[in-house]
């Protein structure tokens, strides 16, 4: 489980076939704090860390990315020298800082425009009919394992649907996200209280 509060940006620095798709990527983390089979957010993607090493504050840790994990997120999102937000899992006592979030990808997004909004960005996403009645107003949503608030959710004549959310100065600095631009795609994580009121909803017929 996780918080969606972003605690470093880590980069890929090996990605070999192996069955699985085995990614090596370094981090400012201490690897003493890494433990092995421990679970780590990569760009809102729940993954085991299975390797480790390196020293404090220039580590690396490997993990294994399932082909289901590979086709369920961004195209390309795991090749060398492709940035990554990085949380550590959430322990017992933790401040919940974000909302809940699972690590689980339900779709990718892809931006559409992103303009000043006082020394804050509106960044508009586009998404596919699937995702779009998970999206409310002033609701959750995880954006490359970043929580973020929605502002603004306008339905498209083919189902599918538009948002918006604000980025302010740090995020911008300290994730990936102050280098989207329009056409730049991103992995969704809805919110998972919106989840369970979607299959409720359906249940009642």
């Amino acid at each position: 489980m996780f918080t969606g509060i972003v605690t470093a940006v880590g980069t890929i620095r090996e990605a070999r076939q192996q069955g699985d798709l085995r990614a090596v990527i370094t981090c400012p983390f201490d690897p003493a704090g890494i433990a092995m089979g421990a679970s780590v957010a990569c760009s809102g993607t729940c993954l085991t860390v299975v390797d480790k090493g390196g020293i404090a504050g220039d580590a690396w840790f490997a993990v294994d990315i399932s082909a289901e994990s590979v086709a369920r997120t961004v195209p390309g999102r795991w090749e060398e020298g492709r940035q990554l937000n990085l949380e550590p899992a959430l322990k017992l006592g933790d401040e919940l800082g974000g909302h809940i979030v699972t690590g689980h990808v339900d779709g990718v997004g892809e931006v559409i425009g992103v303009t000043p909004d006082g020394d804050s960005r509106r960044i508009d996403f586009k998404i596919s009919a699937e995702l779009a009645p998970y999206l409310a107003p002033k609701g959750s949503i995880t954006v490359d394992g970043v929580s973020l608030t929605v502002n603004e959710v306008t339905d498209q004549a083919d189902g599918t649907c538009h948002f918006s959310v604000n980025i302010i100065p740090h995020t911008a600095e300290v994730t990936t996200l102050g280098a989207l631009a329009a056409g730049s795609r991103v992995n969704l994580e809805i919110d998972v209280l919106a989840r369970y009121l979607k299959r409720m909803q359906s249940l009642r017929g």
